[in-house]
């Protein structure tokens, strides 16, 4: 029975990575027609309407009316970094980049994590997270040489730092919250997506506007927001009470492989030799970074 579930989760687990590795080709798609900024914040907004109405159960009704003032600034400052901040950047690189240099831009994640744990949560890197880091840049370093930054690329590659450095933020941030426990992950989901996705459209709206759009992108905007955001970050959640850690991470790094994949079947964005061995030494670093245990510093006594 129990290798039944698990073998469900892993499955499950599988789909979520499949539908958020789609989620770059709609974009991509939907880029022609939507601008950066406004797509992204009818994703989100679109994604929290759909989750709002589970806050009226009695169960989260509570819960949410038990959110102290402190909480509801926490809650907010994750949506502005991870909603706003982040997925803003990610549209706008996608709308300059490749999907595949996007993806793997945003593999940086756990490494700014790495440095920022050491100083805010006191938490220092292993020995084997240190030498994921240096495969991580090693696997980038040949995926991009020889270096060309004409057209796009150089400001495409800033514009997903900052969103890689609002991800780890946000990453930091999220620990935060849920490392008491006092909320559940569907609160703090709705929350935290419907103050940053209003904050987002809010800011789409008014800089950017939709000229014409095809039923077609129409159609892919509510799935990739119903389906690829709201189903999927609950099916996620779901899946992390079967699976252990380092399970869901090799099934999350999986979505460098299938974003490529994808991305060369819909969009005809080809990946040379070099660029596929880069990206394999890259997964290879993000993997021991992310199973290798970070132990806590203990600031060493004075007499």
């Amino acid at each position: 029975m129990k290798e039944k579930a698990h073998l469900l989760a892993v499955f499950q687990a599988l789909l979520v990575t499949l539908l958020w590795s789609s989620s770059f080709v709609i974009i991509k798609m939907g880029l022609g027609e939507i601008p950066p900024l406004l797509f992204a914040g009818l994703r989100y907004f679109i994604a929290f309407l759909v989750l709002l109405p589970f806050l009226f159960l009695k169960k989260y009704r509570d819960e949410v009316s038990s959110i102290t003032l402190r909480q509801w600034i926490k809650l907010a400052l994750l949506g502005i970094v991870f909603i706003t901040f982040t997925q803003g950047m990610q549209f706008i690189g996608l709308s300059l980049l490749p999907s595949v240099t996007v993806s793997l831009w945003l593999n940086f994640t756990p490494i700014f994590v790495a440095f920022m744990s050491i100083f805010i949560l006191n938490e220092i890197p292993t020995k084997k997270q240190w030498v994921g880091i240096s495969l991580f840049i090693v696997g980038v370093f040949v995926y991009f040489i020889p270096v060309s930054l004409e057209g796009n690329l150089l400001l495409g590659l800033i514009i997903m730092t900052i969103g890689v450095l609002a991800n780890a933020s946000a990453s930091i941030q999220g620990r935060d919250i849920n490392r008491d426990k006092s909320l559940s992950p569907l609160v703090i989901t709705t929350i935290s997506m419907g103050i940053g996705s209003s904050i987002l459209l809010a800011i789409g709206g008014s800089f950017q506007s939709i000229e014409s759009i095809s039923t077609t992108n129409i159609l892919l905007l509510l799935w990739m927001a119903i389906v690829n955001t709201a189903f999927a970050f609950t099916l996620w959640n779901k899946t992390l009470r079967t699976l252990t850690a380092i399970e869901s991470v090799l099934i999350n790094n999986t979505m460098l492989i299938q974003i490529a994949l994808l991305a060369w079947i819909f969009l005809g964005e080809t990946i040379t030799v070099k660029e596929g061995v880069g990206m394999l030494i890259a997964v290879a670093g993000i993997y021991l970074v992310q199973t290798g245990k970070t132990r806590l510093h203990s600031p060493s006594k004075t007499n």
